[in-house]
Parts: structure tokens; sequence; C-alpha cells
């Protein structure tokens, strides 16, 4: 069709006193969008036919060619539409969309009418921020592509991602494409087993290594290490396997988490359990189990009487990132302090571990990023490997000191200063193997029958909710990673009740932490595009079954303490930063939101450090890394009601309580617009019902929706 057929606008200036050609320039006005023109983009047909129902390719599976694109590319060939022309004559492929600047922050934004989220919430859009533009730049003339080099920053409210069509990152916003995607599964067995055990060899550090802190800490011996890292192994396979299938049913890992380990510590340093001898470990641990059951039935009533659902409406990614900020930053006085204990093997860790995420990032080996997945479980093996040459070398060799490190070394003087050295160097310091069983079935309440007392619950109650908020923010951020369109608040409660009976599994078997989300998975999902249910459920088995072989945990429990807590210093420094990357659903450049991150971040380390202060007797008794968990027997907090007491005093002094209270009270008092504030979208239950691929993704088994008599649950 020529530029003119069968209307041509130049007619309109005749006869502009005839009222009928009056009428018929009224009616070109209208169409006027429909004309040919020049800055016409084919792919905006796309966005209009989804957008007026003529189209609707939504399937909730990525693929490389959709229906919508078939109808553009159909009539932009059949009616002959122009491209965008350039000043030298040459011919733009894909004109740039239009866009608009943002009056107060300077940045351009577009409408995405035709993003599944923008369907959701209209109105809805993706902001883009170039690296090099021009203040002073017409909005008609910002591009969406980013001068100087390609480098962009975009906010991912919509769960658009950058996917780049070149070498340089250049092509069109489109969510990631993953590899096998939620309900995919690999062509084979093997593959399948090989992606499903990926997902926790990336997530070695945290499956295994709270272990190697609480047990030493509760004076627990190298075979009660093993016994309780087979049963970590043992809950975090049954446990993944529920939320997969009953719970949020997004390709989470459930198992031990770091919001539990420093609650943990402050039980296991109080002063009760201080000077404690005779079964020291059992009576801790007992205590522990009984704090989680009760704060893992909160959880559960939270989830299942939609007490979560209304909670929601007031957890934001401002509430989030500080949060899961805290829960890192806990343990700077604990990480480095304990891994300088050795630190010819600390060292090399941490530097290994930032060469293959950062230096060899983008190293393929047959067509896997092996380093980024595999992080730390390569750098952990091979400095183990180095160490075990120094121990067999005889560089922890100390004259008239025994090796298997008795606690008579400490009376010799010569052994003193060497004793604290050999036990966190050595590679044979630990009898795990020795006096492991080959065959370990955990069984529940195998430490003896839980305490239950009112500090150590009210403490465990607070950790459960921030357990759930760190839950929330951990839900959004894979729904948009997997392409899925976000889940409803009944689903995030559905698994905010599901990992309170996790938890209550944790409890009753006796891991000595409670079960959650793990935050780091979004981190391996990420980077192994591998996001499907049926890989991750097989991955658990595997863990299921290995939690039995009793040597596997005598090999874990045998790790040199410095090289554990070195590994944990990288993936604290993770944590944090994921928790701070919930942020770039805001907009970071407000005020407003700097000063509550800010405030909420630096009393959240503050005031706990007010509390950890009132030291009288630690100093003499507790070592240096642990003074800052010994807070609830003698802190500043004195009613004269010593449960009372205790239980304020440990919450005051746990940095993640702290921070998300403030960040709470202050996100939900100061105003701000939802923009500003980066507000969760969550589906609505009328989008499920009308939707067959959000069904799929998210609904119940069959069987167990009709036991619980609904739809779409």
């Amino acid at each position: 069709m020529e530029s003119g057929s069968g209307l041509d606008q130049s007619n309109k200036s005749k006869g502009s006193g005839n009222s009928g050609e009056g009428k018929f320039g009224a009616f070109l006005k209208r169409v006027e969008p429909f004309l040919p023109r020049k800055d016409l983009n084919p792919l905006e047909l796309r966005s209009w036919a989804k957008k007026t129902g003529f189209v609707s390719d939504y399937t909730g599976e990525t693929s490389s060619t959709s229906t919508g694109d078939k109808l553009a590319e159909s009539i932009s060939s059949g009616y002959d539409l122009p491209k965008g022309r350039r000043d030298d004559g040459q011919t733009d492929q894909v004109p740039s969309r239009q866009t608009d600047r943002e009056p107060i922050l300077g940045r351009s934004r577009r409408s995405d009418i035709g993003s599944d989220s923008s369907r959701s919430k209209p109105g809805s859009i993706v902001e883009e921020r170039g690296s090099n533009r021009n203040e002073d730049r017409n909005a008609d003339e910002t591009p969406l592509e980013n001068e100087g080099g390609g480098k962009r920053s975009r906010d991912l409210e919509n769960g658009c991602y950058y996917l780049g069509g070149g070498e340089d990152g250049e092509g069109w916003p489109k969510p990631i494409v993953m590899k096998y995607g939620l309900r995919d599964n690999p062509p084979a067995f093997v593959p399948l087993i090989y992606y499903g055990l990926q997902h926790y060899l990336s997530l070695a550090g945290s499956l295994v290594f709270i272990p190697l802190v609480i047990v030493p800490a509760m004076d627990g011996s190298d075979k009660d290490t093993a016994a309780v890292i087979s049963t970590m192994l043992l809950l975090t396979g049954i446990t993944t396997i529920l939320h997969c299938y009953f719970g949020t049913r997004l390709p989470l890992v459930q198992g031990s988490s770091f919001v539990y380990l420093a609650p943990a510590l402050v039980v296991i340093n109080s002063q009760e359990f201080r000077n404690l001898t005779d079964h020291k470990f059992r009576e801790i641990m007992r205590e522990l189990q009984g704090a989680i059951i009760v704060g893992s039935l909160f959880q559960c009533i939270l989830g299942s009487t939609g007490l979560m659902s209304l909670l929601l409406r007031f957890i934001n990614p401002i509430v989030v990132a500080p949060t899961v900020a805290a829960i890192g930053l806990a343990f700077f006085s604990y990480g480095f302090p304990q891994a300088g204990t050795c630190v010819e093997i600390s060292v090399p860790v941490i530097v290994l571990l930032l060469i293959c995420t950062l230096y060899l990032r983008g190293v393929s080996i047959f067509g896997h990023r092996l380093f980024r997945i595999y992080a730390v479980p390569l750098s952990a093996l091979i400095v183990w490997t180095y160490a075990f040459f120094l121990t067999v070398g005889g560089a922890y060799d100390y004259k008239g000191c025994n090796a298997d490190i008795p606690s008579s070394n400490i009376l010799i003087n010569e052994c003193k200063k060497h004793a604290y050295t050999m036990k966190h160097c050595r590679t044979d310091a630990s009898n795990a193997w020795n006096t492991s069983p080959w065959v370990r079935i955990p069984y529940p309440f195998q430490w003896g029958f839980p305490y239950f007392h009112m500090r150590t619950c009210i403490i465990m109650i607070f950790v459960s909710l921030v357990a759930s908020v760190d839950s929330v923010g951990t839900y959004h951020a894979t729904s948009m990673l997997v392409n899925a369109k976000r889940p409803t608040r009944g689903i995030v409660s559905r698994g905010v009740a599901l990992e309170g009976f996790c938890s209550l599994l944790a409890g009753i078997w006796g891991s000595g932490t409670g079960s959650t989300t793990l935050t780091e998975n979004i981190h391996t999902i990420n980077i192994t595009k591998v996001a499907s249910r049926r890989a991750l459920a097989i991955g658990a088995i595997f863990l299921i079954f290995f939690s039995f072989v009793g040597k596997l945990g005598a090999i874990l429990a045998s790790i040199p303490h410095a090289l554990a807590a070195s590994v944990l210093c990288f993936i604290w420094a993770l944590t944090v930063a994921l928790g701070l990357s919930n942020l770039r659903y805001t907009q970071t450049a407000s005020f407003r939101n700097i000063t509550i991150v800010g405030v909420s971040l630096f009393l959240g380390l503050s005031i706990p450090a007010y509390f950890q202060q009132y030291q009288p007797l630690s100093t003499l008794i507790l070592p240096s890394y642990y003074l800052s968990f010994g807070a609830a027997s003698s802190g500043p907090f004195q009613t004269g009601i010593m449960q009372l007491d205790f239980a304020m005093n440990a919450v005051m002094s746990l940095n993640m309580v702290v921070t998300f209270l403030l960040a709470f009270v202050l996100d939900n008092t100061v105003p701000g617009s939802k923009e500003e504030r980066g507000v969760y979208v969550w589906s609505r239950a009328e989008d499920m019902e009308l939707d067959p691929a959000m069904q799929a993704d998210y609904s119940l088994p069959r069987r167990v929706a009709q036991f619980f008599g609904c739809r779409c649950c």
C-alpha cells in the first residue's frame, strides 16, 4: 500500500467550509493513528493486538516466536509498512519506542502495554536509565537504546529483564530465557538428576556449614556434628519437596536458614548454659527444639488464617531490603575473627571465591558456567586439599603436642598457643569418621523431648515473623525470574504456612535451626537458568538418600573450622547483597527511601550493640566472636521478671529484628507514592481463575485441591 493510498491528507485542506467534508476530516483525524507513519514500529502492533484482545499468546512458558510476533510480521509485510529512516539514508530495522521523561528524576520511561504485568496493573511502567544521557535532551529525542557502550540499569518492577541480542548487549527488553521453565522437564533422566543436584551443590555452604557453627558452640562432639548435618540434609530434602508441590510451588530450596542462626547463638551463649558441663549439647538442643516448635506454630497460624494476606499490604521492598541485609550483617563479628584463626587457609578460600564468581564468571566449559555455579564447593574442595597437604607435611606438628587435640594440651605451656591453631587448621582434628556409623537414619526427638520456656519461645516468634518477611521478597523475585505471573496473596500465605510446617519438622527432628526459603537460591536459578520443579524434587530425593549415609556427614563434619568460617563470610556477604537488591523495585534516588533504609540499617546495628555491651561476666567466659550473642542474660532491660527480661534483651540484641521493626514502622507511616515505595504487586484471585497457565504454575495438585474443596488454590 502506498503511503497516501485511498486517504490523502492533502484533501483535508480543500473545502473546509463544507460540513460533509468537515465530518470526513474528523473521521480522518480519528483514524490517523492507523495510517502509515515514519516512526511506526511493527512491534507496537503486537502490543495493540494484545491490549484489544485480538491476540493472547500468554502461556506462562518462554518461546522464541509468539503469536503476536507473527501478527506483527504479517501486517508489516502485507501492507508494506515503512521503516524509520536516519538522516544518512540508512534504514533502521527496529525504530526506538517513543519515551517521555520523568519530571523529577530525569529518567525516561515508556508504557509497556503488551507485558503481562501491565495487564494486571494498568499504567505500569518500565524505567530505563542511560549511562551517558544528556539532561537537556527533549523527551521525543530520548532513544530506548543506551549511548556509551550499552551499559544499562533497568527497573525490574514489571518483570522485564534485558535480553541482549549481541555481544554488546543490544536487544529488545524481554523476560530472561530459562533453559527449563517451571513446568519444563529435561528430555532424559540423567540431565534431570544433574540439573537437580546442581541446585544443592551450589548451596552447599548454606546447607551444611551451619552445624559447623552451632554444634561446637554447644560443646557437641564431632559425632554430634555429623548427626546434625545428616539431619539437615534429610529435612532439606523433605521440606523442598513439600514446598514444590504444596507451598507456592516455586522452585525454591527449603533448608536451615541463617535467620535462625543468630537467635540460636543467643540461646547457646545464655548464662544458664555457660557453666553446664554434663550433656550440654543435648540440653541446649532440646531448648532450641521447643522454641522452634512454638515459633513454627505461630508461622503456621499466620499463613493459614489469612493474617499474612493482611500483613502483605504493609510489607514492601523498603522493608524487605534492610531486613534481609541485616541477617548477613549480624555475623560480621563472627566471620573473619573465626576465619582468621588460620589465615593460610581462610584467605585462599576467600580469594578463590572472588575469582570464581567475579573474574571467571563468563568462562563457559562445555556450555556450563561451572565457576559461577559451583564457586563454593570448588573453592572449598581445592583449599581443603591444600590444607590436607599442609597437615600431612607437618605444618601443624608441634613438639610435645598431641595432634588429636586432647584437653591435656592446654595444660602444657608449650602447647597452649598451638592448640587453638591445630584445632582450626588440621584436617585430621576431627574424629567423626571413626565414631560415625555407615548407616544412620535421623528420627524425631533423637536428642530427647523438647523443653518449652516462655523466654526462648518469644524470641522464636519474632524470628519466624522475620523469616516470613524474608520469604515474601524471595517469592516475588523468583516469580519474575522464572517468567511466571506473580502469585496471589493467598498463594504467598499458603507458602508461609507450609514454611511454618517445615520449621515444625525441623523442631521435631532437632536440626538446631528452623527451616525457611534459602534466599541464595535466587542467585542459583539466575545462573543455571533451570527452574524445573521436577528437577528440584529429584535432587531432593538424592539428598534424603545421602542423609542416611552416616560417613558422608562425618566427612563434612571434618571440614576445618577456619575454612567453614571463610566460606560463610562470602555467603553472608551475598545475603546482604541479595537483600539490598530488592531496592531495584523502588525509586532508589528517592530521599525518603534512602533515609528509611539508612536509618533502619544503622540503628539496626547500633541498638543491638548497645544491648550487647552489658557483658559484666561474659568477657571472661565467652570467646570474643560470641560476645555479641551473650546479651540476653545481662542486658539493660530489667523488670524483675526473669523470663521477660531474657526475651526482650535477646530480641533487642538481634540486628534483623530491630531493623525489621524500624523499617516496617517508617515505611508505613512516612508518606510516599506506590511507585516511589515500589509496592509489591500481587496477582488477584480472579486472574488465576481466568488464566489456565497461572493455575498450572501455582495450583495445588488436583486431589489435594479437591480435599480442601478449592478449585484454584
